[in-house]
């Protein structure tokens, strides 16, 4: 097994809270080599810069803020919340049971990594207002 799939289906530990988030956000350096990776895009071969890795966290955070409509997060699941060094951020509008037990849980929208990530193959194709949402981060 590959370094990305032990970390994509191993033990994550929940930001539960928003300003749990706020702080978490804080701990992720961008120019620590982080891959962005919108699951049902086209997989990164080249870490992002770290002009890209703060614009993708300030627009991630207003658009989980902004269409999570809950008083928690609960939707950002990290290997470390200390020194996070891998990131999966489920999307609002497409969350099934991204939490608990389930035979078949949901992909998650969004991940960061300091590793080379891997096509996932989602079931079906991004949305198309998350395909407009991601390509205009970095076009």
């Amino acid at each position: 097994m590959s370094e990305f799939h032990n970390l994509h289906t191993g033990r994550l530990w929940s930001v539960m809270s928003w300003e749990q988030l706020s702080d978490f956000w804080d701990r992720i350096d961008p120019a620590a080599g982080w891959y962005l990776y919108a699951v049902g895009e086209p997989v990164p071969t080249s870490p992002a810069a770290a002009e890209q890795v703060s614009a993708f966290i300030a627009k991630i955070d207003d658009l989980l803020r902004k269409e999570h409509q809950h008083d928690y997060c609960g939707i950002v699941y990290a290997d470390q919340l200390d020194m996070p060094g891998f990131v999966k951020i489920f999307d609002p509008n497409n969350l099934g049971v991204s939490c608990g037990f389930s035979d078949n849980p949901p992909l998650p929208g969004w991940i960061l990594c300091r590793v080379p990530p891997e096509d996932l193959k989602p079931d079906a194709p991004l949305p198309e207002g998350r395909r407009r949402w991601w390509r205009a981060l970095f076009g």
